[in-house]
């Protein structure tokens, strides 16, 4: 079994900054959110990132779904430190800069396409019980282009030192094109492409850039409102899980020296795995419903825990084990955040 080696595991996506805070019904109302949701900012919440700072305590935690997975892996793996490497894009200014030193002291090979046209993107999650609703507003996030980083000669060089490859599903929305770079790039070379459902909204209103990588997917990744979202897209007519999963890994796909892996966690019911024909349940770690603090972080740390023994070519039931581990740790502590070392074995 290989160890884990500097730039072999690759990240590109929506780096954002995470604003954070415990809010009551009043405010999710005057605002529309659903408790438990993932949207993109529209006009109506732009007064909303000052009304949260303003009314509430806030913690500002470095975040955006494809950053935190991959700094969950690094902190799983420990040594070496740059086993991770992150593309995306951020705007010159103060929630940049932490972003950067939070990405730096996480031990990731951060690389970032900076430009001064919009700000770093920031998420609000609004945090009621066990519910967490993320409002993201993009700005600079947005802006990645392929042709300004992706494309370079030395960044380029990074992606074709990874094994695995991994972008959640909200970049779809900001650069088609790098993600299908990416993709080919790893189909190409029989390296382990995976990605995220991410949200509902994918599904929904990004169903066409979503059905362009799917069949460029080794291991995609969803819960159970993004698998139904997904199901009703692709006229599954199931609600069932395990039919969901089973005839996502049956779509069709490029690379066929590796039959598609699909993961989909259920919260605190088992997590569901197809490989083939052959469909798995595995059961989450059990928690006292007091220990957790903020289930924010759960879907991103799972994925993290996941591609940290992936990278390590470890058997796939392995793979699923460090991720329940990993989800089982962050939800205990606010924001995407981790003790010292991992205790897993």
């Amino acid at each position: 079994m290989s160890a884990a080696s500097p730039n072999s595991l690759f990240g590109m996506g929506n780096p954002l900054l995470d604003i954070s805070a415990i809010v009551d019904k009043d405010f999710l109302d005057k605002y529309s959110l659903k408790p438990n949701d993932q949207i993109l900012a529209e006009d109506k919440h732009k007064a909303m990132f000052d009304d949260l700072v303003k009314k509430f305590t806030v913690e500002y935690h470095a975040g955006g779904a494809t950053q935190n997975s991959i700094k969950i892996a690094q902190w799983m793996i420990q040594e070496p430190h740059k086993v991770g490497t992150f593309f995306g894009c951020i705007g010159k200014d103060k929630f940049g800069e932490i972003l950067k030193q939070k990405t730096a002291e996480a031990h990731v090979d951060g690389h970032y396409y900076e430009q001064d046209e919009e700000p770093t993107g920031t998420c609000a999650a609004c945090i009621t019980g066990d519910n967490r609703s993320l409002v993201a507003n993009l700005a600079a996030a947005n802006c990645y282009k392929k042709e300004k980083h992706l494309d370079l000669e030395e960044n380029w060089k990074l992606v074709e030192k990874a094994k695995v490859y991994y972008i959640a599903g909200f970049f779809l929305t900001v650069s088609l094109e790098s993600i299908l770079k990416v993709a080919k790039h790893a189909s190409e070379n029989n390296k382990l492409f995976c990605m995220n459902l991410s949200a509902p909204f994918i599904s929904q209103f990004f169903k066409d850039n979503l059905m362009q990588v799917i069949p460029y997917v080794d291991v995609l990744f969803g819960n159970e409102t993004e698998a139904d979202a997904f199901s009703k897209a692709q006229d599954f007519e199931t609600k069932d899980i395990k039919e969901i999963a089973k005839k996502t890994q049956a779509l069709p796909k490029v690379n066929t020296k590796r039959q598609r892996v699909v993961v989909l966690t259920q919260g605190k019911h088992d997590t569901i795995m197809a490989v083939g024909d052959k469909l798995e349940s595995f059961p989450v770690l059990e928690i006292d419903p007091k220990d957790i603090v903020d289930t924010n972080g759960a879907g991103d740390a799972f994925v993290g825990g996941f591609l940290s023994e992936l990278v390590q070519e470890k058997p796939l039931e392995q793979c699923v084990k460090a991720a329940h581990y990993a989800a089982n740790v962050i939800i205990r502590r606010a924001g995407c955040s981790f003790p010292e070392k991992p205790d897993f074995n």
